[in-house]
C-alpha cells in the first residue's frame, strides 16, 4: 500500500526549540524591563515569542538578544515543572508575574477546556505559564545552532481586534551545520520570493486604493494568466469539458441551500442588502453576496436542464472569479488573497462512473504538472473524523455515504499506484478530498490544487438525472481545480522558475535588439513578422549600448534576445541569445520563426541548444 509514512517528530529538537523560546523571553524581559508576554511556541524551523514591549525594536537589536540568550545557556539553568490550582495560578500570573495576556489564556483554559490546574516552568529566575516539554537544562541547548532572524507584528490570538504584539522569530537546529544549510536555503528562497520577483518583473501590484488582498494584474501578469487559461481550455476541451460562465454575486439563499452558510460565512464578504423594487420604494429586501466559490452556481447550471444517465459524466468548467474575506494578518502576496480566479470544474457522475472519473481527474492533474516540469509532489487524502465531537458542525452527518466515498477514493488512488498521506479530520464538509502537496525548490511544502468528492450538496439542490429505468437519481459531484487559482499557481510558478519562465509562458517571449539605429527597419520587420505569429515580442529602440540592452533583457529574464546588425540584415538571419545559455547561435530568420512557433505550440522547456 503506497501510503507515505509520516516521519516521527524529532522530540529532542522540539524540546530545544521550545526551550529557546523561553530563553528568548527571559533575555527580552531582562534587556527590556516591563515587557509583557504572549505565546512562545516551537515551529517547523525554530521558535518565536510574542511580546508587548516598552519600546520599538529594530533588527539591529537582535544580536544583543542573541548574546543574552547565550549567557543564559552558558549558565546551565535547570528547567523545573510545577502545577498550581487555578486560583493560586491566577494569583501568581496576575500578582507576581504581572502577565495580563497569560491570565486571560488561563481563564480561557478553565472556562472552555475545564482545566483546574495550570502548568508552569521555571529556569533561573524566569517563570512562564507553559505545558512543556523542555530540555533538562539550558546547557542541553546547542549555543551555535540557533539564530534570531526576523521581527514582525502579530495580533494577540491572531485577531485584528486585539492588541498588536511584536513577534521575534528564531531558527533552531541540532547542529550548526544544519542551521547554516537552512539559512542558505532561506536566502535562496528570498531571491525567488514571488513578492520580490513579482515587483521586479512587473507581474502584479496591490494598491491601497483598491484594497488589501485584491491584486492588480499588470500586462506581464495578465499575459501569464492568459496562457494558463488557454492551456486549461485546450486540455479540458480535449477531455470533454463544457465551458460555462456565472455571475460574481448571488442571493443568500443559494449558500444556505449549499450549507456554506453558516459553516463558511466568516470567510465571506458581508452581504449587500437591496430592495428589489428600488431603493426607498419599500420593496422586499434581498441579500446578495460576492461569490466565494463557484460550485453552487454550477449546480444551478446543471439544474437548468433535464438530464438522463446518457448525459453523464457532465463536466462544467469555468475560470470563475471568487472573493473570500481573509483576515488582514493572513494576507500574503499572491498566496493568500481576497480576490482570485479559480481553475474550477464540477463533474456530475453516476455511482458507477465515480471511481473512473475521479481517476481521470487525477491523471489530468498529473498531465498539467508534467507539462510544467513539476515532479516533487505527493497526494494528501483527507478523510472525515467520525469520533470528532463537533462532527455535526464540521461534516455532513451521513456515515454510509462517507464510508462509500472514502472507499472509492482510496481504491482510485491505490489502483493508480499513487503516493499519498492520510489526513483524518481534514475532509471537506461534503466529502473526502485529495490535495496535491508540492515540495518547492527551497524545500517548503505547498498545497497547489485539490480534487474533492461531494456526495451531499447535489441532493440539497434537488439535482437529478433519469436512470435507464426512468427513475430519478441524485448525481455525485467531483470538484476539481488542477491549477488552483491564478494567484496561488502563478506565485508558485514564479518561485519554481525563479522568474525565468519557459518561452511559451513568458510575459515577453522575444526582444529584438538592433546593434544601431541603422538596423531599426530590419528589427521592425522581424517584430511585425513575429507579432503576426502571435508572439509576444518587443523591439528595443532605446539609445542604450548593445551591452546594456542585452543586460536589460537578462535582468527581465526574457527567454530569447535577437541581436541584428548589418550581417544579419544582408543574410536575412538573426543571432539568437537564450536566457541561461552562454552560447549564442546564428540562424536564418525563417528557420528561427519556424523553430519558435513549434517551441511555443509544444510548450517545450529549452535548457540547451
Amino acid at each position: 500500500m503506497p501510503v507515505i509514512e509520516e516521519k516521527p517528530q524529532d522530540e529532542k529538537l522540539f524540546r530545544i526549540r521550545h526551550s529557546l523560546a523561553h530563553v528568548m523571553a527571559q533575555a527580552v524581559q531582562t534587556l527590556y524591563p516591563g515587557t509583557k508576554l504572549g505565546f512562545g511556541p516551537a515551529i517547523d524551523d525554530g521558535f518565536y515569542y510574542d511580546f508587548i514591549l516598552p519600546k520599538t525594536l529594530s533588527d539591529t537589536e537582535l544580536p544583543a538578544i542573541e548574546a543574552k540568550m547565550r549567557d543564559i545557556i552558558a549558565a546551565a539553568q535547570t528547567f523545573s515543572h510545577e502545577d498550581l490550582p487555578l486560583d493560586a495560578a491566577l494569583t501568581r500570573i496576575e500578582g507576581q508575574m504581572g502577565e495580563p495576556f497569560k491570565a486571560a489564556y488561563a481563564r480561557e483554559l478553565a472556562d472552555k477546556k475545564g482545566h483546574r490546574e495550570i502548568s508552569f516552568y521555571t529556569n533561573g529566575g524566569f517563570v512562564d505559564m507553559c505545558e512543556g516539554p523542555h530540555v533538562s537544562s539550558t546547557s542541553d541547548i546547542p549555543a551555535d545552532a540557533f539564530k534570531l532572524h526576523a521581527l514582525a507584528g502579530a495580533y494577540w490570538r491572531g485577531d485584528e481586534r486585539n492588541a498588536m504584539m511584536t513577534r521575534i522569530y528564531g531558527y533552531a537546529f541540532n547542529t550548526k551545520a544544519e542551521l547554516d544549510e537552512y539559512v542558505a536555503a532561506v536566502e535562496q528562497a528570498k531571491q525567488r520570493d514571488h513578492r520580490k520577483l513579482g515587483q521586479e518583473l512587473r507581474i502584479y501590484a496591490i494598491r491601497d486604493e483598491i484594497g488589501k488582498g485584491l491584486p492588480l494584474w499588470l500586462p506581464n501578469g495578465a499575459a501569464i494568466r492568459h496562457e494558463l487559461e488557454k492551456l486549461a481550455h485546450e486540455m479540458e476541451f480535449r477531455a470533454g469539458y463544457k465551458k460555462v460562465a456565472t455571475p460574481h454575486i448571488t442571493k443568500r439563499g443559494l449558500y444556505e441551500t449549499s450549507g456554506h452558510i453558516p459553516l463558511y460565512e466568516d470567510g465571506m464578504y458581508p452581504p449587500m442588502v437591496l430592495e428589489e423594487e428600488g431603493r426607498g420604494a419599500g420593496g422586499p429586501e434581498e441579500s446578495y453576496y460576492l461569490k466565494p466559490m463557484n460550485c453552487p452556481h454550477h449546480h444551478m447550471v446543471f439544474a437548468s436542464e433535464k438530464h438522463s444517465y446518457r448525459d453523464l459524466p457532465l463536466r462544467y468548467t469555468e475560470y470563475g472569479s471568487v472573493y473570500r474575506f481573509e483576515r488582514a494578518g493572513a494576507l500574503q502576496g499572491l498566496t493568500r488573497v481576497r480576490g482570485m480566479a479559480m481553475n474550477d470544474a464540477h463533474i456530475y457522475v453516476t455511482p458507477e462512473q465515480l471511481k473512473e472519473e475521479f481517476q481521470a481527474v487525477m491523471k489530468l492533474h498529473e498531465r498539467y504538472y508534467a507539462l510544467f516540469g513539476l515532479t516533487n509532489y505527493f497526494m494528501r487524502l483527507s478523510l472525515w473524523d467520525p469520533a470528532d465531537p463537533k462532527r455535526g458542525a464540521k461534516y455532513v452527518d451521513d456515515p454510509e455515504n462517507w464510508a462509500l466515498s472514502e472507499r472509492l477514493v482510496t481504491e482510485a488512488l491505490e489502483e493508480m499506484g499513487a503516493n499519498y498521506k492520510l489526513s483524518p479530520g481534514e475532509a471537506a464538509f461534503y466529502g473526502p478530498k485529495v490535495d496535491f502537496q508540492f515540495i518547492t525548490v527551497t524545500g517548503r511544502e505547498f498545497t497547489l490544487s485539490t480534487n474533492q468528492l461531494d456526495f451531499a450538496v447535489p441532493a440539497r439542490f434537488g439535482l437529478a438525472y433519469t436512470d435507464k429505468d426512468g427513475k430519478e437519481k441524485t448525481p455525485y459531484c467531483i470538484h476539481r481545480a488542477p491549477m488552483g487559482t491564478h494567484e496561488r499557481f502563478i506565485a508558485f510558478l514564479i518561485e519554481h522558475f525563479g522568474g525565468a519562465f519557459p518561452t511559451w509562458l513568458a510575459p515577453v517571449q522575444v526582444v529584438v535588439i538592433p546593434v544601431s539605429d541603422k538596423f531599426l527597419a530590419y528589427g521592425k520587420k522581424i517584430e511585425a513578422l513575429l507579432r503576426e505569429d502571435l508572439v509576444r515580442v518587443e523591439l528595443d529602440t532605446s539609445s542604450a549600448t548593445m551591452g546594456k540592452k542585452i543586460q536589460e533583457g537578462a535582468t527581465r529574464k526574457v527567454p530569447i534576445l535577437l541581436v541584428v546588425g548589418g550581417k544579419e540584415e544582408t543574410e536575412q538571419t538573426v543571432t539568437v541569445r537564450r536566457y541561461g545559455i552562454k552560447e549564442q547561435k546564428a540562424m536564418p530568420l525563417a528557420g528561427f520563426v519556424e523553430m519558435l512557433s513549434q517551441e511555443i505550440k509544444e510548450r517545450r522547456h529549452v535548457k540547451s541548444w
